[in-house]
């Protein structure tokens, strides 16, 4: 077991009763500092992005029209988009370099894993896990794939949308007709546009942003059955895993079954 797992920085003397077994109950240092950190922030932009994209796609619906205010959503939704991006990019380097719990490949599905896990669920035990379970390992993994994929078809839709970084000045140079400087083109002003190269760049220009917005659609599928699986895991089956990502002290009532060897 890793340094910072066999960690213990508190112990309940008492014991508990697991499965009819009484059990002492220990506690573990688990996700550290930078990770839980990631967890939280990303959660707060997710959720103010999502807000922000929603009313991009219904501001007809209330009552929000002009030109100046589409340029105003979509400029603000990329500065949050931008910070969002900054931290899932950190969360990825620090998933290489950082502690055993941090790591990226804790994220990796296990399947072996998943169907042991799934098998003593349904015998009615509750196997207890340092890390996540194989069920929250599989949904943790898809949706780090989504926030990666909406962040390069965010980017993508920043750069060919307003002419943003990091593609922006290279798209606005390329549609520029011959003679106009790109950095002179404006969002939606066809003034110095080559409109033949518009139109090469549409196609792939409208598939990120359809990719973008059913990435978000299933993203937030994805949020509901994982706050749902960790609310029946709280209660039935592993308390604590709340609490864990926001102190990072994990209480094991038995032996982690990620953590034997």
């Amino acid at each position: 077991m890793p340094k910072e797992a066999i960690n213990q920085v508190a112990a309940n003397q008492g014991a508990v009763s697991h499965q009819g077994v009484s059990q002492e109950v220990k506690v573990y240092k688990v996700w550290d500092t930078p990770t839980r950190l990631f967890h939280w922030i990303n959660l707060g932009l997710v959720m103010v992005l999502i807000f922000i994209g929603m009313v991009m796609l219904f501001k007809g619906d209330i009552g929000i029209s002009g030109l100046e205010a589409k340029i105003g959503l979509k400029k603000l939704h990329v500065w949050v988009g931008y910070l969002f991006a900054i931290n899932l990019s950190v969360r990825l380097i620090w998933g290489v370099i950082g502690s055993h719990s941090a790591r990226l490949s804790q994220l990796l599905p296990d399947l072996k894993g998943l169907s042991g896990y799934k098998a003593k669920l349904a015998k009615g035990e509750s196997p207890q896990y340092l890390h996540h379970n194989p069920m929250g390992r599989l949904a943790i993994f898809a949706m780090m794939l989504l926030l990666v994929t909406i962040m390069v078809t965010g980017l993508v839709r920043a750069g060919t949308d307003i002419y943003y970084p990091p593609f922006g000045g290279a798209v606005s140079d390329y549609i520029a007709q011959p003679g106009v400087d790109g950095a002179s083109i404006k969002p939606y002003d066809d003034t110095g546009v080559d409109a033949q190269k518009v139109a090469v760049l549409k196609p792939y220009k409208s598939l990120a942003g359809e990719v973008h917005v059913y990435s978000v659609y299933l993203l937030i599928l994805m949020i509901v059955l994982h706050v749902a699986g960790v609310i029946v895991a709280e209660i039935k089956h592993q308390p604590g895993l709340v609490s864990a990502m926001i102190s990072g002290n994990k209480p094991l009532s038995g032996p982690a079954e990620d953590e034997k060897h």
